[in-house]
């Protein structure tokens, strides 16, 4: 799953009009993502990124922004908590939220070093989310 995500980018490319773009980058490893958000009315309705860096950087990218898409910024920040849960090797709330390829990324959390590459796109989401929020007030 993961190194389809990787070979076949769900959502990437670039949202030109009325999106939030935030670059992120983990030094540590070489990633560099520019994540795309379209907020309106408390939803993200588009989540496109580009970039480049390893396997689990670039298909966390992936997975995040179709998970994300439709979603309430609210919803999104809970299931960015549950991932990062997830990434920590901790208990997660799967019930209320469907992980989906997402859950690929689970032995990630075996590799602290590699935690990093997983959440990146995910930093950068609620980032972004919070971006949006502050230039509509």
């Amino acid at each position: 799953v993961i190194m389809d995500h990787y070979k076949n980018p769900r959502n990437k490319g670039e949202i030109t009009d009325g999106s939030v773009t935030i670059n992120m980058n983990n030094p540590t490893c070489g990633d560099r993502i520019q994540l795309h958000l379209k907020v309106e009315d408390g939803k993200i309705e588009q989540a496109k990124f580009d970039g480049e860096g390893c396997s689990i950087s670039l298909a966390s990218a992936s997975m995040m922004t179709q998970a994300v898409k439709g979603l309430s910024v609210e919803d999104a920040t809970k299931l960015a908590t549950i991932f990062y849960q997830m990434m920590l090797g901790n208990e997660y709330d799967a019930e209320n939220f469907d992980l989906g390829d997402i859950e690929a990324l689970q032995g990630v959390s075996k590799f602290p070093a590699r935690i990093k590459c997983a959440t990146l796109a995910w930093k950068a989401m609620e980032q972004g989310v919070g971006k949006k929020d502050d230039s509509e007030e």
